[in-house]
Order: C-alpha cells, then sequence, then structure tokens
C-alpha cells in the first residue's frame, strides 16, 4: 500500500516554540471541539472515570457512536453515564469489559462489533493504573496487576479488535501511554517499565499495519487531575500492608511519598479528547505515531525526534525501510 508522504517532525518532536510552552494550541483546541465525528464508532476502554469518562462524552457530543467500556457493572459512574447519554440523546452504549479478563473482553467486543455493524473505527486503549515506590519494593502481586492491566490489557484489545479492522482495510488505535513512557521518574514503581512497554508495542504494531491501512498513535499526557492519583493511592496502600519492615526502613524516603496524592495540576484533562479528535479527523495514512499533550511540560520531545532518527538509520534503506518511512516520515 502507497502512502502520501507528510513530514511530521512538527508532529513528532514540536517547533523549539511548541516545545517550549504546549503541545496543544488553542486553534487546535477550536478544530477539535468543531468537529463533525458523525458516522465514527469509538470503543474506549476504561470510562469509567478521567479521560476515558471525558472522552466518551466528547465523542458523543460530536455525533460518534462510543462504546464505553469499563468493569464491574453495575456501578454508579456507569449510571451516571447512561443517565447524561439518554438527557442529551447522545449515542453511548455502555459495555462491561474488564481489560483483564480475555473472556470479558471477548463478549464486550462482539457485542460492540454488533452493534456496530461488524467494524469498530477507533480503539482507545485507556484503562490504566498506576502502582508506585522503588522496584525492589514491588512484589509479584504487584508487578503482574500494573503488566497485565498497563500492557497486556491493550494487547488482549487489539488482538480481539485487529481481525475485523484489517478485513475492513481501516482502522485507529490511540493507546494511552504517558511522559513516564520516555522519561524516567525514580520511585515511579514500574509504570514507566508498562509504559516503555506499550510504546514499544505501539510503534511496532505501526510498522507492521501499514500494509492494511490501520494507523496507531501513542498519546503521551503528562500530568493532569483525574481519579488515578487517588486509586494509585489505594493500590500503594495495599502494596505498603504486604511490604517487609526492612524494606520500607531502607527506602524510607520514597515510601513516604507513596500515599500522598500527586494531584496532577491545574491542567485540564479535556486536553486529551481533544488531541484525540484532532487526529482522528487527519486524512489516512498522515496521522502522528507520538503525540506529547501538556500545557507547558513535554520534555520528551528529544527523545520522540532521537527515536525517530535512530530507527530511519537503522532501517530505513532494508526491507521495512518503506514502512518505517512511511509512520515516521
Amino acid at each position: 500500500m502507497t502512502r502520501k508522504k507528510l513530514n511530521r517532525r512538527e508532529l513528532l518532536a514540536g517547533t523549539a516554540a511548541i516545545a517550549a510552552t504546549t503541545s496543544f494550541t488553542a486553534n487546535s483546541a477550536v478544530f477539535a471541539d468543531s468537529q463533525d465525528l458523525t458516522g465514527k464508532s469509538i470503543l474506549i476502554t476504561g470510562c469509567s472515570s478521567g479521560f476515558g469518562r471525558l472522552g466518551a462524552e466528547y465523542y458523543a457530543r460530536r455525533g460518534a457512536k462510543v462504546f464505553a467500556t469499563m468493569r464491574n457493572l453495575p456501578r454508579p459512574e456507569a449510571d451516571e453515564l447512561a443517565n447524561v447519554a439518554k438527557k442529551d440523546n447522545l449515542d453511548i452504549e455502555i459495555i462491561e469489559i474488564d481489560v483483564l479478563s480475555e473472556e470479558s473482553i471477548e463478549a464486550g467486543v462482539n457485542r460492540a462489533l454488533k452493534s456496530a455493524g461488524g467494524t469498530i473505527d477507533v480503539l482507545i486503549n485507556n484503562a490504566g493504573i498506576g502502582v508506585t515506590g522503588p522496584v525492589e519494593v514491588q512484589d509479584m502481586a504487584a508487578t503482574e496487576l500494573i503488566f497485565s492491566t498497563n500492557v497486556f490489557g491493550p494487547q488482549r484489545m487489539i488482538r480481539a479488535l485487529l481481525p475485523s479492522m484489517r478485513k475492513a482495510q481501516s482502522g485507529q488505535i490511540f493507546n494511552i501511554s504517558s511522559q513516564l513512557g520516555r522519561v524516567i521518574l525514580p520511585s515511579a514503581g514500574h509504570y514507566s517499565a508498562t509504559k516503555f512497554a506499550l510504546e514499544a508495542l505501539s510503534e511496532q504494531l505501526a510498522y507492521e499495519l501499514v500494509p492494511y491501512g490501520i494507523d496507531i498513535t501513542i498519546i503521551e499526557p503528562g500530568g493532569y487531575p483525574t481519579q488515578i492519583w487517588s486509586k494509585r493511592v489505594n493500590y500503594n496502600k495495599e502494596l505498603l500492608e504486604r511490604m517487609p519492615e526492612e524494606q520500607k526502613k531502607a527506602y524510607a524516603p520514597f515510601i513516604e511519598r507513596m500515599t500522598a496524592d500527586g494531584g496532577g495540576g491545574n491542567t485540564n484533562p479535556i486536553d486529551i479528547p481533544r488531541n484525540i479528535t484532532e487526529i482522528i479527523m487527519m486524512p489516512k495514512g498522515e496521522r502522528p505515531l507520538r503525540r506529547p499533550v501538556h500545557p507547558t511540560y513535554i520534555p520528551q520531545t528529544k527523545i520522540n525526534q532521537a527515536s525517530a532518527d535512530a530507527q530511519i538509520e537503522m532501517l530505513g534503506s532494508s526491507p521495512f525501510g518503506p514502512w518505517v518511512k512511511s509512520v515516521l516520515t
């Protein structure tokens, strides 16, 4: 498949001015808010709160058919979203999907595909958790939980939906990563490890899906005030209950921060749905592989540019070169 070449350097790394201030301008916000998503079917994981909850309503208000998925139904968050959809006549179907369970995913995806007529246009892998603290204190229960949610969960969803997308020769997949999927913060537990893994999985997938006309975009948010912070504290408290006293003493300065609510600052989480909408509206084959999102701080831009340059230098002249260049240039 031949794709139109696009210089994505600005999208990938940002201009110097953008890198110093923001990855999402006021003009971009106006563009996203004014776009008509009618005819698009969008499936989102993790819609009980945060980017998933905001996105479900945001896309539906722009005409999309939204499959808002969450685990442990029935639950108050689902009822609240259903009431909003009914009141404002939004096309939102709430489906139970637990990304830790292949059986739950199979049942939920099959229901969504049937309701959508056999094809989902956009998958947004949003569900994720944080468990922080030094690496040594991450026991296998915490390690397996965060990897199963943040890495294996998207992989399960991708495997469930790709067959129909390949058949349609069309589709978009957004994987929600983080600044910490490119840079390292000590005491962040395995959060960076899972997001680094998700970044690698996503980039490899982007190359492999070029012949099928399916676009992959990695969204890299900075800090935003969502419930991931309070939920992180709850996961950390469970980990602390299992932690040996010797480890608590050895890493005392880090351990103290495990129960502090980071909060995410005064940023607006709607930036994420707006960026995703802007990218959905781009022409097929011209969407960026990575999109850093934060109003003031996007330290990963130089890493993204260096990574793209290294990939092209390594594989540009190889049999994979056309696919790699199609994604990165």
